[in-house]
């Protein structure tokens, strides 16, 4: 018999979210305010990354795309 598996533990980070903490929501026409999900190749990135709530990662990553088919930012990062 082998060893029991052990679950991987979970670390919450203890800072507030930055949507939650300001009272506001995503929006595809603010893009400085989408930067927070954006990394520097212009992928977005994961909630442990970027520090948002479960909520407002959901909305800001349906923001970004809706602002990449809008062309407001790129897809991806000239080199």
């Amino acid at each position: 018999m082998g060893k029991p598996v052990q679950k991987k533990k979970i670390r919450k980070s203890n800072k507030p979210c930055e949507y939650c903490k300001g009272k506001t929501e995503p929006n595809y026409k603010e893009i400085e305010g989408l930067k927070v999900g954006l990394s520097n190749k212009m992928r977005i990135v994961a909630r442990v990354y970027s520090g948002l709530c479960l909520k407002h990662q959901r909305r800001l990553t349906r923001e970004i795309k809706k602002a990449r088919h809008m062309a407001l930012i790129p897809f991806v990062q000239k080199v």
